[in-house]
């Protein structure tokens, strides 16, 4: 079992439901980047999802469109964001996952992405464009490299291809909580609930909320029928907020404390 596998193992030993953090790499630096990480350790965060920023980011909304594009203003490459990786594991073993698309990693080769990044220290990729149906090639390599392969479930999945997401995910499965984009939302779908039961019951496969989560009460909701939350544009908004703060890392790391806890409790 690799980090991510094992976190899981031990929240459930626990009766505790897992918090995701969301950041962009590169996003106002890296060096901020690895700060943050470990910001969000200390929070009590469980597992991270760093963003690889990218030109053309289809799933994301405003607010990660923006962070990805003043990250790619900064020059934020693959290659330097594996290295970031290393840089954090000196001091953390926190279950890491890189959020790419499949662009960045076809042109950096899926063998020796998967090599390099199981080396520098990464648990799991989560790719939002690459369709079951096209992810043979992916999940084989992935698989070999002991890195989980995250897929995705929406409002609009069938219950058919439900059971086939779930058969091929590993370390966690991403549940949509909106047919759309990321970003912040005042209220989640309550249909959601009846959607994330049907596929608690075709797997045992940890099931993690995640798009439009951003409020600690939104949370604590999500938490109470999934195994997992994930947020991601609030957090970045706040990091974007305090990006100017000679302490912007505790300012940052408050702001997520709150949401950890509201998932805890």
């Amino acid at each position: 079992m690799n980090r991510i596998d094992n976190k899981f193992t031990q929240l459930r030993a626990s009766g505790k439901k897992a918090f995701i953090a969301f950041l962009t790499a590169g996003d106002p630096d890296l060096a901020a980047t690895e700060k943050l990480i470990l910001a969000f350790e200390r929070a009590g965060v469980d597992i991270v999802e760093i963003g690889v920023p990218f030109s053309d980011p289809l799933a994301d909304g405003p607010t990660i469109q923006a962070a990805s594009y003043r990250s790619l203003q900064k020059g934020t490459t693959l290659a330097a964001i594996l290295e970031l990786v290393k840089r954090v594991r000196r001091h953390s073993d926190i279950p890491l996952a890189l959020m790419t698309y499949y662009n960045p990693v076809f042109n950096f080769g899926e063998e020796k992405f998967a090599l390099q990044a199981r080396a520098a220290g990464v648990d799991g990729i989560i790719i939002p464009d690459l369709p079951l149906e096209e992810a043979n090639s992916w999940r084989a390599v992935a698989a070999r490299e002991g890195l989980a392969a995250v897929f995705f479930l929406a409002p609009t999945t069938g219950r058919e291809r439900m059971g086939a997401v779930a058969k091929a995910s590993t370390g966690f499965i991403y549940y949509v909580s909106i047919a759309g984009i990321t970003g912040a939302r005042q209220a989640v779908p309550s249909e959601i609930v009846a959607k994330i039961r049907l596929a608690k019951t075709l797997t045992d496969k940890p099931v993690c909320v995640g798009f439009g989560v951003s409020t600690p009460a939104q949370a604590s909701a999500m938490a109470r029928i999934a195994d997992g939350v994930i947020v991601g544009s609030a957090i970045v908004k706040e990091i974007n907020s305090n990006a100017k703060a000679k302490d912007m890392p505790r300012r940052v790391q408050r702001f997520v404390a709150g949401l950890v806890r509201a998932v805890k409790r």
